[in-house]
């Protein structure tokens, strides 16, 4: 990730950056290897997307990303009778209209400075993500030291930081929140399945509608990771032969987002070809279609089969006719390590943020590549992951 162009990744892999870093002083010894956005004036700016998908009569949750001094109000004109506003915080709330078509809103936010308005068109129909989802996912961060309180640190964060008033609004858990078969921690072991079949959390998360609860409360989104394989990559249980378990369990805890990462698939996968490496996609994508919430669905699966050629015309015959591209980037910065989780062997030790920036900085000549229907990385290149995020909650 470039400072300079911060609207254009959408997940940020690792350390949730505060604002002061975004607009402030570069990190110690590091002066003259940024380029720093400026910092927010007093002026009311509506920020974000200016066209939303949903999908008809599922949940609705937007925050209305602004910056400007506080307090700053809002009002929302043409917003369908199914959803409200809250003229404090913006976030806006409720229902999608029960069917398919457009709404046009005008925005505005005013301060004792001023004010500001924005088009705002909301898309009622089978698509999602009509732009690539902006958030932060805990991976490079935390690892194996995930929990339940770390995330809603990071919700919390979001907020405070100013990402949000940016657009941030993706709040994703990744590996390590399941139980781990055969492990004899009493954190992390367990059945990992209920008496349904369905998939549970380890011990780290003991109330995961409560979480998403939390987060939705900032109104911002929920985000969660699964494999299609037996197993994930860090050998927690996976979804592989109860898809439709686990993601009706997904969606009665309140997550909007679902990555789904290979993994170990390729032990049960009955061959090697193409049509063998979409099988698990399109089992997961056309269960998701049908739940009574809107996720949007991130195939994780390290660009095999050239995966942005395949994805957009399935998603099309899945009745979801968009796909995109979605990178995940790395970054961190020494200034805002106390968010870390510290390691076992020294708890009030943060563990040092080292790794991630040479990865963003190198990458960032690939900015150009995020646009919808081109590929999110360079040919041969081992430092960006490849994923597609489906546009419709696929």
């Amino acid at each position: 990730m470039t400072l300079a162009h911060i609207a254009g990744f959408p997940i940020i892999s690792g350390l949730l950056l505060a604002l002061a870093d975004i607009a402030g002083a570069a990190p110690a010894g590091d002066a003259g290897k940024y380029i720093l956005t400026p910092k927010p004036g007093p002026l009311p700016r509506i920020n974000g997307p200016s066209v939303y998908g949903a999908r008809p009569g599922r949940p609705f949750l937007y925050r209305i990303p602004a910056t400007g001094d506080r307090p700053v109000r809002f009002s929302a004109h043409g917003m369908p009778a199914s959803l409200r506003l809250d003229p404090a915080t913006g976030i806006v709330s409720g229902a999608t209209p029960g069917k398919a078509g457009e709404s046009l809103l005008t925005l505005r936010a005013w301060n004792s400075h001023g004010a500001a308005t924005r088009y705002f068109k909301i898309v009622v129909g089978d698509t999602l993500a009509l732009t690539p989802p902006m958030g932060w996912n805990d991976w490079y961060t935390h690892y194996d030291r995930v929990t339940a309180d770390l995330i809603r640190r990071a919700a919390s964060s979001m907020v405070s930081s100013g990402m949000a008033d940016f657009g941030y609004q993706y709040v994703n858990i990744d590996d390590w929140w399941m139980v781990k078969p055969g492990y004899t921690d009493p954190d992390l072991g367990g059945e990992p399945r209920g008496a349904d079949g369905s998939i549970r959390p380890n011990g780290r998360f003991p109330d995961m509608k409560g979480l998403t609860t939390f987060i939705h409360s900032y109104g911002l989104k929920a985000g969660i990771y699964s494999s299609p394989g037996p197993l994930t990559c860090a050998q927690f249980a996976g979804s592989y032969g109860h898809e439709e378990a686990d993601a009706r369990k997904f969606a009665e805890w309140g997550f909007d987002f679902l990555k789904y990462d290979w993994c170990s698939y390729g032990r049960v996968a009955s061959g090697t070809n193409a049509q063998d490496r979409k099988r698990p996609y399109e089992l997961m994508g056309s269960i998701l279609a049908q739940l009574d919430r809107g996720i949007v669905f991130n195939l994780c699966q390290y660009g095999m089969d050239e995966v942005w050629k395949w994805v957009a015309p399935w998603a099309a015959t899945a009745g979801a006719p968009r796909a995109t591209s979605a990178w995940k980037r790395t970054h961190a910065f020494p200034a805002f390590t106390p968010l870390r989780s510290k390691t076992p062997s020294t708890p009030n030790t943060p563990v040092p943020a080292t790794g991630t920036t040479p990865i963003t900085f190198s990458s960032a000549r690939w900015a150009r590549l995020t646009a919808p229907g081109t590929r999110s990385s360079p040919p041969r290149s081992p430092r960006t992951s490849n994923t597609a995020t489906c546009r419709c909650g696929l």
